[in-house]
């Protein structure tokens, strides 16, 4: 007989919930099959299947909270499944009615019409099933993230309905139509986006917390991209955007002012000798900030290859504890969703957050004559304890000049 356990969570982690199991006590399984997923304050994990066999207990049931490396459930390898039917411990039992539905007058066992409809639903996660129940929100009708279309817990939390589906009742009847009826839904939060409410808060309350603004002319950059991301993406096989561009100056703007790369630890100040830059990424479970390492010694491809793929696993909630911890230097592109200027907020123990926001064509006075330029706003929100007024802007000026004229990062000017 083995244990499996909950995964090994670094010191930052304290404890983890499990959100869903995708088996059943009995249920045989593969090598490497996907048995439970356990959300922490930083990511999702998954616990995955030691060897083929079967799943003879499940210790710890959904909405459990578990520590590092506790048992979470028993496995039996080389096992095969027994001709009785799969028990789910995390389903309660239909209610039973009797009555007297036999010549010979024995009792016959009735289950709830309710829990039969419930049935129909067996393929579905306990933690779906559960919220199905309780909010009469029809997993068939919602578009699943999880593997193979899967419908989660966190899908149904926020449901996402199909092209050709609403939201109904067990009845049939549809679930906060806009017929004037004021309508609530009460959705805990997760870990993960309490968590995050948390360390905002905390840097609001515990930094000095200030910002500056600049603004850039992107019509240098916007050219030399319409030039060259054709063969840049024929070379590299991944397309060229302004976020590598600017990862790329922001990262030679580190090297000259290492105080922005900086981190306090106590009374200390902390000098990082290298930069691994951040990069905010909202997704359905919250706000998710995943570090490319050593952006220095990263080719633009490089950067524009890895930040898709932070972002796609970031979207599916795919990204491991160590996708997310450290770095020294965070860029938030609120930009993507249209804002034109916010003040973003510290990522601490980080000192520096960098601002991109929307492009907008805007007057602008060139050589004494007006011209219409394609101009951004940045923003860099710094802890005045560690990071003088001097330096910040500074910093904010060097990105601004490094992307106005991008063959200044060419000849290391």
């Amino acid at each position: 007989m083995a244990e499996i356990k909950a995964p090994v969570f670094p010191e930052s982690v304290a404890d983890g919930t499990i959100v869903e199991w995708h088996v059943t006590e009995g249920q045989q399984v593969n090598r490497d099959d996907l048995l439970a997923e356990i959300e922490t304050d930083k990511v999702v994990l998954e616990v995955v299947a030691p060897d083929n066999g079967v799943v003879t207990k499940i210790v710890k049931q959904v909405d459990d909270t578990v520590e590092s490396a506790d048992l979470i459930a028993e496995f039996e390898s080389g096992a095969s499944a027994s001709a009785a039917p799969a028990v789910d411990p995390n389903q309660p039992a239909a209610p039973v009615q009797e009555k007297q539905a036999t010549d010979g007058g024995e009792p016959v066992q009735v289950t709830d019409k309710k829990d039969s409809v419930e049935a129909d639903h067996k393929d579905q996660s306990p933690a779906v099933r559960k919220a199905a129940k309780e909010d009469g929100v029809d997993p068939k009708n919602v578009e699943g993230s999880g593997r193979g279309g899967r419908v989660t817990k966190t899908d149904m939390a926020s449901p996402t309905l199909k092209a050709d589906s609403s939201i109904t009742t067990d009845n049939g009847s549809p679930v906060a139509e806009s017929t004037g009826e004021r309508s609530e839904k009460r959705v805990p939060m997760t870990r993960l986006r309490k968590r995050v409410a948390e360390r905002l808060l905390s840097a609001s309350q515990d930094t000095a917390m200030l910002t500056t603004f600049n603004e850039v002319n992107m019509k240098p950059l916007m050219d030399l991209r319409a030039q060259y991301k054709e063969r840049f993406e024929q070379r590299h096989g991944v397309r060229l955007g302004f976020m590598s561009l600017f990862i790329r100056a922001a990262t030679e703007a580190l090297k000259r002012f290492p105080a922005v790369n900086a981190s306090l630890d106590g009374d200390d100040i902390v000098y990082h000798g290298y930069y691994d830059i951040g990069v905010a990424v909202s997704s359905d479970r919250g706000l998710v900030v995943p570090v490319l390492r050593d952006t220095d010694q990263m080719s633009m491809a490089e950067v524009e290859s890895k930040i898709r793929e932070l972002g796609g696993q970031a979207q599916k909630g795919k990204l491991g504890l160590d996708d997310m911890i450290g770095g020294t230097f965070t860029i938030s592109n609120g930009g993507v969703f249209g804002s034109l200027m916010s003040t973003p907020i510290l990522n601490p123990p980080q000192t520096a957050i960098l601002g991109m926001h929307a492009i907008n064509d805007r007057p602008m006075a060139v050589d004494g004559k007006v011209e219409i330029l394609p101009m951004m706003y940045l923003a860099l929100s710094y802890d005045h304890r560690m990071i003088d007024g001097k330096e910040a802007v500074q910093f904010l000026v060097t990105i601004k000049e490094l992307v106005e004229d991008p063959a200044m990062l060419l000849l290391d000017l």
